[in-house]
């Protein structure tokens, strides 16, 4: 699986003369192989973290800190290498396995802004094993604000700083021991040149009036709570949509829930256990017995043969359930509807919106921000929703700008948010002119028609 933190966001798309541009800017960079100060040795002992920690301790300005996790690999999101740099005491990487508590290290650099890139992927790995930051530059949510549509760290680094790091190992298994070298290189790297990328950033962000979006950004970023669980899982199995019985729903959702189970006791990645192509096959079948679960493919491979047992057990379960206790065959419904059925289910709520995506796109091209971080689109949606079935906004009325300006507050929107966008979104919600003349006419008291034109008839001639 690639780490996020390495895959291009291919938004927007260049002509001929970009693309010219861009392969001239990327021969004239500078390939960094390797760390300048070459590539340290994992600390893996409490003596080797209690000199490091002294190191950072007495070292200056901001910390750069990336981890490893194994995603693909393992169930968990935990990190399996940690790297820091700081100027002053160099570059750190620590097995987090060997050392799963770094509080003392927390405590030497607590005072300091941490940099990382696509934070929201790392803090919360970071957190388990006691690093948790009390200030916080994200380089790449500062590129978005900046309107960067591809801010993947290496080519951030490369655009930003004319270097071309050498990449190729996000999607390693980061949980094995030893780690290779080349691996090591490649971790070292990923913080070698983030404070210099920060201090870039930093300055184009105050050159461009956008320093308290960004402290807002990463504000918000650093105290997000752990992600709520999403429910129902198991709907989102790869296929689902081949199983059309409720029965056969139950099926995918026991079987679903016993890998999920496996793969979390031996902290394995379900995926590698059983795949879900395995889970839709069985769900489809009428097996009963491990020979006519091991007649369907995947099954009767040696790997799976021991543990036909789980997978029967979890069949016969469903099979089991009263029909009042199985699945319904769609989700409980989001009480707000995906927009492909705004159309058929509210026609002028689907105008609204269209109307203020349209609005807030024009805002980000103005202020040089990517749209989805001018205003994400799942708030500027149940904004619009919320607004229409609630008879805030009507054919005939507009919501006020502090009703508007409330419910985006509720929606989680940050301060910048709403004060960049409320009154653009208040002038698009309001009625196109056309309906608004169109509704009057209707509403306005009956008047009595006008006389009908009355043609001059010439007399006849004298006789």
């Amino acid at each position: 699986m690639t780490d996020p933190k390495d895959t291009q966001n291919a938004a927007g798309g260049t002509d001929g003369a970009e693309n010219t541009a861009e392969e001239t800017a990327e021969s004239q960079a500078t390939l960094l192989a390797t760390p300048a100060d070459g590539v340290p040795d994992p600390i893996t002992t409490p003596e080797e973290l209690a000199e490091a920690v002294a190191k950072f301790a007495v070292g200056t300005g901001p910390v750069a800190l990336d981890a490893e996790r194994a995603s693909g690999y393992r169930y968990s999101q935990r990190a399996y290498l940690v790297q820091m740099r700081r100027e002053g005491a160099g570059t750190l990487l620590i097995d987090p396995i060997a050392l799963p508590d770094l509080h003392e290290l927390n405590e030497a650099i607590c005072d300091a802004e941490w940099v990382l890139h696509a934070a929201n992927q790392d803090l919360p790995c970071l957190a388990e094993i006691g690093l948790v930051p009390t200030r916080l530059f994200d380089t790449e949510l500062a590129g978005r604000l900046l309107g960067d549509d591809r801010v993947a760290l290496g080519t951030m680094v490369e655009q930003h700083l004319g270097i071309r790091l050498e990449k190729g190992h996000s999607a390693a298994d980061w949980s094995q021991r030893p780690l290779p070298h080349e691996w090591l290189i490649y971790a070292a790297l990923d913080v070698e040149l983030l404070i210099q990328l920060r201090d870039v950033l930093a300055q184009q962000l105050a050159d461009s009036g956008k320093e308290e979006w960004a402290e807002q950004e990463f504000e918000t970023v650093r105290l997000a709570p752990p992600a709520a669980p999403k429910p129902e899982r198991w709907r989102r199995t790869s296929g689902i949509h081949a199983v059309r019985t409720r029965r056969g729903l139950a099926s995918v959702r026991a079987m679903w829930q016993a890998r999920d189970d496996y793969a979390r006791k031996r902290d394995i990645a379900p995926g590698r256990i059983l795949p879900d192509s395995a889970i839709i096959s069985a769900a489809r079948s009428n097996a009963t017995t491990e020979e006519a679960l091991a007649a369907l493919p995947i099954f009767g491979g040696p790997r799976q043969s021991r543990h036909l047992g789980i997978w029967l057990r979890a069949l016969a379960s469903a099979a089991a359930l009263s029909d009042r206790d199985l699945p319904t065959m769609t989700a409980t419904p989001d009480a707000v509807p995906p927009t492909s059925r705004w159309k058929e289910r509210s026609p002028e709520a689907a105008e609204r919106l269209a109307r203020c995506r349209a609005r807030i796109a024009e805002l980000a091209e103005e202020y040089a921000v990517l749209g989805q971080n001018l205003l994400p689109s799942e708030v500027l949606r149940r904004l619009v929703w919320r607004l229409s079935e609630e008879k805030l906004v009507t054919a005939e009325s507009t919501p006020s700008a502090d009703t508007v300006a409330a419910i985006l507050t509720e929606l989680g929107a940050r301060p910048w948010q709403i004060a960049m966008t409320t009154s653009a979104l208040t002038e698009a919600l309001a009625p196109p002119p056309e309906t608004q003349t169109l509704t009057e006419a209707q509403t306005s008291p009956e008047t009595p028609a006008p006389p009908p034109e009355v043609t001059e008839v010439p007399e006849p001639p004298a006789s």
